[in-house]
């Protein structure tokens, strides 16, 4: 067979003529069914040669797919490529001349009609469907064929190595097994003795049972016994509450006597009291005089607020917790002692008055309310605020009004009890906190603790 000849080289007319000869053969004779490896060859095949054709040569369909990279151009277009393939006799012709030139050796043995014994069969058939020599659809069942044999012999080979793999499954299992048997009865003798040991237990523990019935009747026995006594003893009892009772009634009727005479001794001493304190006062006067001692200008609450707190400026903020007294009458009695000093745990009281309120607002109208005390009763005042936040814009406290914070890492709770120890002994200290902690470790330095509901009615009542 001779080489086939391309379009391109004979006039318009003959390639016509030629074309429509092919599209007879086309007509009359069925494509054949092609397998799937054969199948994809031709494809790869045609897109390798199709950019190698002249473009007037190329169908307008695959002149987009020619555009295509290599490793794109059959998976992209092999769709068009095979239709083309099929419908068109002469781009295959075209195509099949490139292929077979570049398959050397083994193209003009196909072109030839020929399938060498050791070429690929699926190679063979693709280069028989492009050429279509003599014999080429003996050539694509023959591959056809081969393909379907090595895939039966996959598929036998895959079962081989399936069954292979059960039998191993099956082999580990029988061993998995056998240590299972082993340890149940292992296991089985375990329990065994297990049962042994508790039905030895079972016995000691039902004799044990037995003394312990016997032990209980005989303590029966001795509960009635002591049950009599007791009765006994409760009549002797009572006979002796009477008697006491009515010596307590002699004792009382004596004690009033007593405090009548007592109260007439505390008039007598308080008299003597006033006037001792009077002549220290008088005293005390003229040592002052004497030692030429003027009023300080920093108070104790001064040094503490120095060592220990942050002005306000950068204070931060923290929260109290419990209660104690709340009679505001009781403040206003402290409140009226010389030379008090009251000190307020700030956001102990404004988280319970003014809760509602921001924290800005809830300082202001303490510190505000604050002022209005010290004007009225000239005490010195200190409030205390915890410093676990930042303040900006505090106005400038009223007068006779200190505003303390606590500082980075410490309380509000433990910057109010250095202001209580650091007052002299016999000082009047009024602290206003609903803290329990704070309450107990004042009143251990002599302090007055007093419940944070008592200053809010007496700021209410301003």
């Amino acid at each position: 067979m001779s080489e086939p000849s391309f379009p391109g080289d004979r006039p318009a007319e003959e390639a016509a003529a030629a074309q429509a000869e092919l599209a007879q053969d086309v007509e009359f004779v069925p494509e054949p069914i092609l397998p799937e490896p054969v199948r994809q060859r031709i494809t790869a095949l045609a897109a390798a040669a199709l950019p190698g054709l002249p473009g007037d040569e190329i169908p307008v369909v695959l002149r987009r797919v020619a555009r295509f990279a290599p490793n794109r151009r059959a998976r992209l277009g092999g769709r068009e490529i095979a239709a083309q393939l099929t419908s068109d006799p002469l781009f295959r012709q075209r195509i099949s001349g490139r292929v077979v030139t570049e398959a050397g050796d083994l193209g003009s043995a196909v072109v030839a009609g020929m399938a060498p014994a050791a070429a690929d069969p699926v190679e063979v058939a693709a280069l028989a469907y492009l050429a279509r020599p003599e014999g080429w659809r003996d050539l694509i069942e023959g591959a056809g064929e081969a393909v379907r044999a090595e895939a039966d012999s996959a598929a036998v080979a895959s079962q081989i190595r399936e069954a292979e793999r059960r039998a191993e499954r099956a082999e580990h299992d029988r061993t998995v097994a056998r240590v299972e048997a082993d340890k149940l009865r292992d296991e089985l003798a375990r329990v065994r003795e297990e049962l042994g040991t508790l039905r030895e237990e079972s016995r000691t523990t039902a004799k044990a049972l037995r003394e312990a019935q016997a032990g209980q009747k005989r303590a029966s026995d001795l509960l009635a016994t002591e049950k009599g006594r007791a009765s006994r003893i409760a009549a002797d009892h009572d006979a002796e509450v009477r008697r006491l009772k009515a010596r307590l009634a002699e004792a009382e009727a004596q004690a009033a006597t007593g405090k009548q005479s007592a109260k007439d001794a505390r008039a007598a001493d308080d008299a003597r009291l006033w006037l001792l304190i009077e002549t220290i006062g008088q005293a005390a006067s003229g040592l002052r005089r004497e030692l030429a001692l003027g009023p300080s200008e920093k108070l104790p609450a001064d040094f503490v607020a120095d060592a220990a707190a942050d002005r306000p400026g950068s204070p931060e903020r923290s929260r109290a917790r419990a209660q104690d007294t709340d009679d505001p009458g009781r403040l206003d009695q402290l409140l009226a002692l010389p030379r008090a000093h009251l000190i307020v745990d700030g956001y102990n009281v404004t988280k319970r008055g003014f809760a509602e309120m921001s924290l800005e607002q809830q300082r202001k109208r303490l510190i505000t309310g604050l002022g209005g005390i010290a004007a009225q009763t000239g005490d010195e005042i200190t409030v205390v605020f915890d410093g676990a936040e930042r303040v900006h814009g505090l106005p400038p406290a009223p007068r006779g009004v200190r505003v303390l914070f606590s500082r980075k890492g410490d309380t509000a709770d433990e910057l109010i009890r250095q202001l209580v120890r650091a007052e002299p002994a016999g000082r009047p200290i009024v602290v206003i906190s609903s803290d329990r902690e704070v309450a107990d470790g004042v009143r251990r330095h002599g302090a007055y603790p007093m419940g944070a509901d008592s200053l809010l009615r007496r700021l209410a009542r301003s």
